[in-house]
């Protein structure tokens, strides 16, 4: 008889240097004490989080399955074996929740295919946290991940996506490498209608946390440095 099959746990991490727990549940910590096996994106990432939750826990008896755009999706399902040992398994993204813009989904995906219980626990998401912030439409939003790299075709993207802003009354999220951030604020400003609302949420959580909405005429008067720091662009016609 086989034995009861273990859980699959989304765990969510910090999104920079924060304590962990002035961000995160005991329920998490919980977790991260009970559980071995770990899928996670970059194992020294992961290591020293659990470290920061779990100071105690014995890093020896830690094993970690890596999943990342490498990854062949044929090794996926062989990742979940624990779980059919009775066993617990969870997932740990490099920042914030597993499976949201990030390849920990496609564990999530194969843990439904084999009847295993996939169990999502509360943290910061900052995509979630950028919209709560904004004062856009709650109801009705799109994470869009990142713009074309082209000046040419991320014009066109951002035109696309300010015109079904309007059309559906739908905010518009998306996100740059950090480096290329103050690009991307640029090429918004020189491309939407001035009325047009603009969000820019940075270093969300962390002591430099910036969170700022204005329409586009206004933001061309106001200076920020986003270089290298996480943010959130949303849009709103």
């Amino acid at each position: 008889m086989e034995p009861e099959k273990g859980n699959l746990y989304l765990i969510p991490c910090t999104l920079g240097e924060t304590p962990p727990l002035e961000v995160l549940p005991l329920l998490v910590k919980k977790a991260v004490e009970e559980i071995d096996y770990y899928i996670v994106e970059h194992e020294k990432t992961a290591r020293r989080f659990i470290k920061s939750i779990v100071p105690r826990k014995s890093q020896p008896d830690l094993q970690f399955m890596l999943i990342n755009k490498y990854t062949d999706e044929s090794e996926i399902p062989e990742m979940l074996s624990p779980c059919h040992q009775g066993l617990d398994v969870g997932v740990i993204s490099d920042a914030g929740c597993p499976g949201i813009a990030d390849p920990g989904a496609a564990v999530v995906a194969a843990a439904h295919r084999q009847g295993i219980r996939v169990v999502p626990l509360v943290g910061p998401s900052s995509i979630l946290l950028a919209m709560m912030a904004s004062g856009f439409n709650g109801q009705n939003f799109a994470f869009n991940g990142y713009l074309p790299i082209d000046k040419r075709e991320r014009r066109k993207e951002i035109k696309r996506l300010e015109r079904l802003s309007e059309e559906q009354d739908q905010s518009q999220l998306f996100i740059e490498t950090p480096y290329r951030n103050n690009q991307l604020l640029e090429s918004i400003l020189s491309t939407v209608m001035g009325k047009t609302r603009i969000c820019v949420a940075c270093d969300i959580t962390l002591a430099t946390e910036f969170i700022l909405t204005l329409t586009a005429d206004e933001w061309k008067n106001k200076k920020v440095d986003l270089n290298k720091r996480p943010t959130i662009f949303i849009i709103q016609k």
